[in-house]
């Protein structure tokens, strides 16, 4: 059975997905990168291996994510896309009429807007990450709440507090704030969920035309209060995708689907990659006035790969 397989790498989370030629998902895995890329990408590829049947075979491999060029040297991609692009083709797979998507990660956060399946507007967090899981994690670690129930327990408030949250800073001193007053747990958890999502609209989707459909993806998409949240603030209803924290992988594995079509090859490396040493480094090009910093990663000793040039000089053939 020919298979496509997706690796979405980002800051906080690495995401893997495998579909058929329908587009049906055979296997996905989500990970936590760990300030270590490599070695999860390495470990990722490893676990899908030995949960995939053995008749699949892996016919083209596509990245994305903030460490798309990495993982793509890694794992022998097809094709290397942008999150924008990977995140809007997997909407469209789930939601064929989608115009808006919604996506908040761990450190960064998007909005896309969509015209006849067609990418005509978007957005990205570039500052700060109060609107973004990261924050919400360092808010739960706060009050001893596990991540996982911080949505149930939010959604069980009569009485939301209202909190800043323009600034990650500021909003952490006004809920210590409303903490001392006495406002229940609830209440205050609801009350962050409504200023990140006041946050994101003010922010990252400031301008832009929201409209039905709306689908949220991302890992934060698994927090119900911020689900509930968006649904209030936008008064739209707001689609989660079943498989939300791995879309930017699946829309990787589509857009391999498309490229292998028209190369009829991969360079896929295989399953068994832990056992290879990959080494990245970097070096500043001075043969122009742009001081390029130049990125590349070796394998067994070997420069498989090079980016951060504006220009070819360093291209790998």
């Amino acid at each position: 059975m020919n298979s496509f397989l997706g690796v979405d790498v980002g800051s906080v989370s690495t995401n893997f997905a495998v579909i058929d030629e329908n587009g049906k998902i055979l296997e996905n895995t989500y990970m936590r990168t760990r300030g270590q890329p490599i070695k999860v990408v390495q470990e990722g590829i490893k676990e899908l291996g030995e949960k995939l049947d053995p008749a699949i075979t892996i016919s083209g491999v596509g990245a994305t994510g903030s460490a798309r060029y990495l993982s793509a040297a890694v794992v022998g991609a097809d094709c290397v896309k942008n999150e924008i692009t990977a995140h809007a083709v997997a909407a469209l797979h789930v939601v064929p009429d989608v115009h808006t998507v919604l996506e908040i990660g761990g450190q960064d956060s998007k909005i896309i807007v969509l015209q006849n399946g067609i990418v005509s507007d978007f957005a990205m967090n570039t500052v700060c990450a109060a609107g973004t899981g990261s924050f919400l994690d360092h808010q739960s670690e706060r009050l001893g709440i596990p991540i996982e129930e911080f949505g149930e327990i939010a959604l069980k408030s009569e009485n939301p507090v209202r909190i800043a949250g323009r600034c990650s800073v500021f909003a952490e001193s006004d809920m210590i704030h409303k903490q001392q007053l006495g406002y229940k747990i609830e209440d205050i958890l609801r009350g962050l969920c409504d200023a990140l999502v006041r946050n994101y609209l003010n922010n990252v989707a400031k301008g832009k035309a929201i409209a039905s459909p709306v689908v949220f993806q991302g890992g934060v998409a698994a927090n119900r209060g911020i689900r509930e949240a968006f649904r209030d603030e936008l008064e739209l209803d707001v689609v989660v995708p079943e498989y939300y924290s791995v879309m930017g992988a699946i829309g990787a594995a589509l857009l391999a689907k498309e490229e292998v079509a028209k190369t009829g090859d991969t360079n896929f490396r295989g399953f068994d990659l832990v056992g290879i040493d990959y080494q990245a480094s970097s070096f500043e090009c001075k043969r122009c006035p742009n001081h390029c910093e130049v990125v590349e990663i070796h394998m067994e000793g070997e420069v498989i790969g090079r980016w951060g040039a504006r220009c070819s000089r360093w291209d790998v053939v």
